[in-house]
């Protein structure tokens, strides 16, 4: 027979299917099994209470010594627990929680269900038709030697049309004889870091809440990152004018500040721009899903304010794919003939075809097609998840500006570490937010909070993962 107990005594819907032989010591293998994999799976977290054997046993229409036997198989094995007064529970049992991505592209791991770490869009909306008709388009208009080793800068058509594109979407002063095509934002940040390095530069001011592996490809390229503060308005980009004197350049994302979510101040891009002014030090902009504002017009570059001191970065990563390893520099005039000469003589790093590929994409009009369609849909999932915060954990609530692919959950205190934890129990993949802190970050109190990609999940798959989500919040 095929039975399901779908309530706890309590009401509260558990929705477990239980799949059991019809028969003798079947029916104990069964239950043992299907309540095994239900711990394990996720679907029953630590500390939920079983129904009492008499209860589950007159749900399946079964002998109630099956149930206890089956229950203190469980215990026996480490996955229950049974205490006089308190009911038969899941253990409380410890599990390593998923490390969040250090890298924008970057392997799910191995196991979740539902990935909501950020940095990655959602895959399969991937305009794979579009993309081959450009492709194809494309490869027929090269000419023949754009097949050759080619110009270090890119190919001039996808310069080109990046120049028209930024210019009118992000407010970029952008001449395709100032933009370098680099194979992602960690490749023109090795770049920038060859650069600074050979300037004299020892210090990079960084911003206190960022990833990892964008400071440790600046340590490996000889330099020091100090963490500027945070508050309500943005980074302390005023804190450069107090700051370490040998500080040369500021990396900061002013758009859409990673992962905190916030937009930088009018009055600190304009400190910033003063400071970099000032010392003759380089602002390094990146604008990685500058795109993606849901409740106003996006705001422009921070580039707009002074190109002749500010290094842009964008890539392709969080608008198409990652998998493409398509991104861009444009540059300051004094800072050109030196991203050039760090990247070699040739350009050995972008494939030539996705490169024309990608200018066709974008003179076709296919890309802002698609980039209006994905706004749409990562609007509509970050409203669903506010509303379902509000529905079922009103103790949490979204941070930041209505934008971009992730979003920060702002938890009580001392709950992050648990919450991850049984994230993980439902096989989900989160992050929480003290892993994207500078170690050297000493101003303000560290904060309890989860960095949620809602953008990563295929669409199929959202409303499965919110629900995850959901039963993993306080």
């Amino acid at each position: 027979m095929v039975k399901s107990w779908a309530t706890s005594p309590s009401g509260q819907a558990l929705g477990i299917d239980l799949h059991l032989e019809p028969t003798g010591s079947g029916l104990r293998k069964g239950l043992t099994d299907a309540l095994r994999d239900a711990v394990r799976g996720g679907r029953l977290a630590p500390g939920v209470r079983l129904p009492s054997s008499r209860t589950l046993a007159a749900d399946l229409g079964i002998a109630r010594n099956t149930v206890a036997d089956a229950y203190a198989d469980l215990v026996a094995e480490g996955w229950l627990t049974a205490r006089q007064g308190s009911g038969t529970r899941v253990a409380e049992r410890p599990v390593e929680a998923p490390r969040p991505a250090s890298t924008r592209g970057r392997r799910a791991p191995a196991g979740l269900r539902h990935d909501l770490h950020p940095g990655t869009p959602d895959l399969s909306s991937f305009p794979r038709a579009e993309w081959l008709k450009a492709s194809r388009r494309a490869l027929n208009a090269a000419p023949n030697d754009a097949l050759g080793y080619g110009d270090p800068r890119g190919r001039i058509e996808l310069r080109t049309a990046l120049a028209g594109y930024l210019a009118r979407a992000r407010g970029v002063h952008a001449d395709p004889d100032r933009i370098v095509i680099c194979s992602g934002f960690v490749h023109g940040l090795m770049l920038l870091g060859e650069v600074l390095r050979n300037r004299g530069v020892r210090d990079v001011a960084v911003e206190t809440y960022g990833l990892d592996v964008h400071w440790d490809v600046l340590t490996r390229s000889g330099l020091r990152t100090h963490p500027l503060p945070l508050d309500q308005l943005g980074t302390r980009t005023d804190e450069l004018a107090t700051g370490e004197p040998d500080v040369g350049a500021a990396l900061l994302t002013p758009a859409h500040q990673f992962p905190m979510g916030g937009a930088l101040h009018p009055d600190r891009r304009t400190a910033v721009v003063d400071w970099a002014r000032r010392t003759g030090g380089l602002i390094l902009e990146d604008d990685y899903d500058g795109e993606f504002r849901y409740d106003r017009q996006p705001v422009g570059a921070l580039q707009g304010l002074d190109p002749d001191r500010v290094v842009y970065f964008g890539t392709a990563s969080k608008s198409l794919a990652p998998g493409l390893r398509l991104g861009w520099l444009v540059l300051p005039p004094s800072v050109i003939g030196e991203v050039i000469e760090a990247k070699g003589a040739a350009d050995w790093s972008c494939g030539v075809l996705d490169q024309l590929t990608l200018a066709e994409f974008i003179d076709s009009g296919a890309y802002d097609r698609h980039v209006r369609g994905a706004r749409l849909r990562y609007r509509r999932r970050r409203d669903q998840l506010v509303a379902a915060l509000a529905e079922r954990a009103p103790d949490v609530r979204a941070t930041g500006i209505a934008a971009g692919l992730h979003a920060v959950l702002q938890l009580p205190p001392g709950t992050e570490q648990s919450v991850v934890r049984a994230a993980a129990w439902q096989r989900l993949g989160v992050s929480g937010l003290s892993s994207f802190r500078h170690d050297a970050a000493t101003t303000e109190p560290p904060l309890d909070a989860l960095v949620v990609g809602y953008g990563t999940p295929p669409d199929h798959a959202w409303t499965s993962a919110l629900e995850a989500l959901c039963r993993a919040l306080p």
